[in-house]
């Protein structure tokens, strides 16, 4: 049995406490929301503070609201069950929804939530074992050794970002609101994420994600997730991919695909909008140009074998799940 390290708790009544004790306690303290990734990366002694600093009772990170200028904000703590069944969300950034909605299985959608998800660690089949099977092997680059099992003479960890909220999030243009106890900044999505998969966030010390902010989008916006993974449910991606079609009269205006589980960071598809852009629904040439963007994707993306299932298997499956993409995309008005 995996027993969890010794830890205090501290349960903080608003933001500004959370704020304090990150500050007090330093980097002996790490943030606990619904601990679906924390608490089994604890029992396999991934991390050992000494102070979890638990955001349950923060009930002002778990609203969801639409601004007047049509930006949807959600709260940090939103549960991906929510989010993923909400209406505003649904409507307004429908690819964030149906990716909440396959993250894991139901009772852990209950307890997890779209700021753990944004903020989920990266993985990697030789860091995500318990001590004794990383002792046995040799420690990695991610945590307590100096070598990479995945590349070998790597001098940068390799673990694959798998959060798969996270490309649908980069599709939408979104932005994350972060708090600490000096001030607040807001960073858009795609300048958040770096490719260190030992911390690939930039989430500084003592700062808190506190909302989610996806901007109002085009009138003819459409959206989906798709994801490849050994069982229907539970399992972390082995790929995703998010896409964002924009439609008007009919014709294709606008385009965005990324892709999460490929490297420590999600990644977005090049030229995929100058593939579609101006092709009509229902014309040859649009279909034409979605398989055109699933052989750019092969070429552009490259599984490394970081997470289970093989590697070569995954960069067949890329072209096929891009396509997949953006015909549910086109297909969700």
């Amino acid at each position: 049995m995996l027993r969890l390290p010794r830890f205090d708790v501290q349960e903080p009544a608003s933001v500004a406490e959370a704020l304090e004790a990150l500050a007090r306690h330093g980097d002996r303290a790490k943030v606990i929301a619904g601990g679906t990734d924390l608490l089994p990366n604890l029992k396999h002694r991934l991390a050992a503070p000494a102070v979890l600093v638990s955001l349950a009772r923060l009930d002002e990170l778990k609203a969801v609201r639409v601004e007047a200028d049509g930006t949807l904000v959600l709260g940090a703590m939103v549960s991906l069950d929510a989010a993923g069944a909400h209406a505003e969300v649904l409507r307004r950034a429908p690819a964030l929804a149906l990716a909440a909605r396959q993250v894991s299985g139901p009772q852990l959608r209950r307890m997890g939530t779209v700021g753990g998800n944004v903020l989920l660690d990266t993985r990697c089949r030789y860091i995500n074992q318990t001590h004794f099977w990383r002792k046995a092997l040799g420690f990695c680059l991610k945590k307590d050794g100096t070598v990479c099992h995945v590349v070998s003479g790597g001098s940068r960890c390799v673990a694959a970002a798998s959060n798969d909220t996270a490309p649908a999030l980069l599709t939408l243009g979104a932005s994350l609101s972060l708090r600490r106890a000096d001030g607040e900044r807001t960073v858009k999505v795609e300048d958040f994420f770096h490719a260190d998969g030992t911390a690939n966030t930039r989430l500084a010390p003592g700062e808190l994600l506190v909302a989610v902010r996806v901007p109002a989008q085009r009138a003819g916006h459409r959206g989906a997730y798709v994801k490849l993974r050994s069982r229907e449910s539970i399992d972390f991606p082995q790929l995703g991919v998010a896409a964002r079609v924009d439609v008007e009269g009919g014709a294709v205006v606008d385009a965005d695909v990324a892709l999460v589980a490929l490297q420590a960071r999600p990644v977005r598809l090049k030229g995929v909008a100058d593939l579609l852009r101006g092709r009509r629904e229902g014309e040859a040439a649009l279909e034409t140009a979605i398989e055109q963007a699933g052989a750019r994707a092969y070429q552009q993306c490259h599984p490394m074998p970081n997470v289970p299932g093989d590697h070569e298997y995954r960069h067949e499956m890329v072209p096929v799940y891009v396509r997949r993409a953006l015909k549910a995309a086109l297909g969700s008005a």
